[in-house]
């Protein structure tokens, strides 16, 4: 089983977010090093602590300075921007990298309703998002002579396509395509069972994709003991609870006593939401990482780890990477 990286290039308090895509950067070679085999990357607006904002832009920054490992978006919300803009973007970083751009596409506005209104000026509300990723797939795949609009770059690059969604509406949009689907289980889980099963079941083979291929999204916070995880954790903790009550901000710095600092009631329910999660040592984050494949049964994991002190996020990762080798081999 294949897993990979998903990164909001966070921007830790105390630093920039110059500092942050120095530190995306570091991490992406790093990954490749342990044998990650994607990188992803997010679209997200209006929030200081997440610097992912232009995500095309920063992937060709990851993608220029690493090698091999596979680099895409995770996703790009697809009805912010004109499908041909993206076909275009991903377009030139498949011209410029070869075979090695994913393109995961959301739904969401990925911000605010006062984002929603400054990225979509001029359209409506109307939900044509099927049609949007239909006319996407137009433009990647091969060029249709009789085409009025044809993407260049873009045309022929068959960039691979994944929906991203954290309800059933989007497993039965990836199955009717017959597009590989991830689920935003690192913060939405609660329609996980039920997603990764519609999915499965209704899914058509299409000329991209001959069977499903299901990624599953878990938290990750690695360190040498339970109790140095469970600190560390504190950051992310801390940053739901805040983007909840509408405040978001940069990536706090762990505190000892998370319910002195979020309170307990607003802490069960973050809690709730990030349960999909690997918290401790290693030995603790291998067992846990084992349950969680063996309950979901997905094709790939996806680990995402918001932690404030760089180094600290790299040991995770390491961590992580070493338990899921040791998981392989032990399957």
């Amino acid at each position: 089983m294949k897993y990979s990286i998903l990164d909001l290039c966070p921007v830790p308090e105390g630093h920039s977010a110059a500092e942050a895509m120095q530190n995306t950067a570091d991490l992406a070679q790093h990954a490749e090093a342990l044998g990650y085999h994607r990188y992803w990357m997010a679209e997200h607006h209006n929030m200081p602590g997440i610097a992912s904002a232009a995500t095309a832009v920063l992937l060709g920054h990851v993608a220029g300075k690493t090698k091999a490992i596979r680099v895409g978006a995770g996703g790009v919300m697809l009805p912010n921007h004109a499908p041909l803009t993206i076909a275009e973007q991903f377009g030139t970083l498949a011209t410029l990298y070869g075979d090695r751009i994913d393109l995961g596409l959301g739904r969401a506005p990925g911000g605010d309703q006062a984002v929603w209104h400054a990225l979509r000026r001029g359209r409506t509300g109307q939900d044509d998002f099927p049609a949007e990723v239909a006319e996407l797939m137009g433009y990647l795949g091969d060029a249709d002579p009789r085409a009025p609009v044809q993407a260049h770059p873009g045309q022929g690059t068959h960039v691979p396509l994944w929906i991203l969604g954290s309800s059933l509406y989007g497993a039965q949009l990836a199955a009717h395509f017959g597009l590989s689907y991830a689920f935003a289980s690192h913060f939405a889980p609660d329609a996980l069972e039920e997603a990764a099963y519609i999915y499965r079941r209704d899914f058509k083979p299409s000329d991209s994709l001959d069977a499903p291929k299901f990624m599953l999204a878990v938290n990750v916070i690695a360190a040498d003991t339970d109790a140095e995880a469970a600190y560390l954790r504190t950051s992310v903790q801390q940053a739901f609870a805040r983007l909840r009550s509408g405040m978001p901000g940069k990536l706090p710095k762990p505190v000892d006593d998370i319910d002195a600092a979020i309170g307990t009631a607003l802490r069960r329910g973050v809690d709730q939401a990030l349960r999909i999660s690997a918290v401790g040592s290693p030995a603790t984050v291998r067992t846990q990482l084992a349950e969680l494949v063996a309950k979901y049964q997905p094709d790939e994991l996806i680990l995402t780890g918001q932690i404030h002190d760089h180094e600290a996020r790299k040991r995770s990762f390491t961590i992580a990477s070493e338990a899921l080798t040791d998981l392989s081999i032990a399957a």
